[in-house]
């Protein structure tokens, strides 16, 4: 069996949709052995037909996980991905929250897709209040097409909610394309506790299609395209936590995608933090 690399001064996740082809637990192995010291996991789907893992407390999957976490030393720390939208009801996703907690997640991922306001604060504030129950915190992230659409929005409805558990994730793609600028980070900081780093090269796509094509397969490892992410890791600092979040596109195989994920990410971050 492969030893796991020395892992980074300071911690570094990997986002499960980086090679969501792989359960939770193989997934946890070839982060670890690439180096990464937490994972975050997709317990939940992001949209219909999208792919998600359960892991039900007590159940074999998770008792494996959390093996392989304990071996690999690595840890979970967010799960993605939950959708606010107009029909949403916190009560009906407490089962997975239950199972985040019993594999030792801190942070839930969720975005805001309701044009009701008044609604999309009520049913954020309750998430919170449900997570807190089971020793969670809830990010806010925004999407171009989604009503929570810019950094600013992530914001807004973090400070309307004011619940002490809840904070804002920051995606380079999401952040930058849909038009923040570090001087808006720099004022928000104490509300952004997740920072997710790809890059991306070209023009920032306009029709909602495109924004979401580019989402889910045009992401590019950090540094390897045209985003000030050195820059945005300079202010955050120690600030929030910091992962990778790049989808696998084409035949390389998870191995090798992964470790060129963390060699990419602590180059960017090591002299910055």
């Amino acid at each position: 069996m492969a030893a796991s690399r020395p892992k980074s001064a300071l911690p570094i996740g990997i986002a499960h949709f980086s090679s969501i082809m792989l359960p939770p637990a193989e997934f946890a192995k070839i982060a670890g052995r690439a180096g990464f010291s937490r994972i975050g996991l997709r317990l939940h789907p992001a949209f219909p037909g999208a792919p998600y893992y359960e892991l039900p407390v007590g159940s074999a999957a998770a008792g494996e996980l959390k093996s392989v976490l304990a071996g690999e030393e690595v840890e979970v720390f967010d799960i993605e991905f939950f959708v606010i939208d107009p029909s949403f009801d916190a009560s009906s996703v407490e089962a997975t929250l239950a199972a985040a907690a019993n594999v030792g997640a801190r942070r839930l991922s969720v975005c805001g897709d309701d044009p009701d306001h008044a609604r999309l604060l009520s049913n954020f504030s309750d998430f919170c209040v449900l997570a807190e129950r089971y020793g969670l915190a809830v990010d806010i992230e925004n999407m171009g097409w989604r009503v929570v659409k810019a950094f600013e929005d992530s914001i807004d409805l973090v400070t309307g909610a004011r619940m002490e558990n809840a904070g804002v994730l920051v995606d380079g793609i999401h952040f930058f394309r849909n038009g923040a600028a570090l001087a808006d980070l720099r004022a928000n900081l104490d509300k952004v506790k997740h920072v997710q780093l790809c890059d991306v090269a070209g023009p920032a796509p306009t029709k909602q299609e495109e924004m979401i094509a580019e989402a889910r397969s045009g992401r590019l490892p950090p540094g390897e395209g045209e985003l000030p992410l050195r820059d945005l890791v300079a202010v955050v600092g120690t600030a929030a936590s910091i992962s990778v979040e790049v989808p696998l596109v084409g035949s390389i195989a998870p191995e090798t995608h992964l470790k060129h994920l963390f060699n990419c990410a602590e180059r960017m971050v090591g002299p910055n933090r």
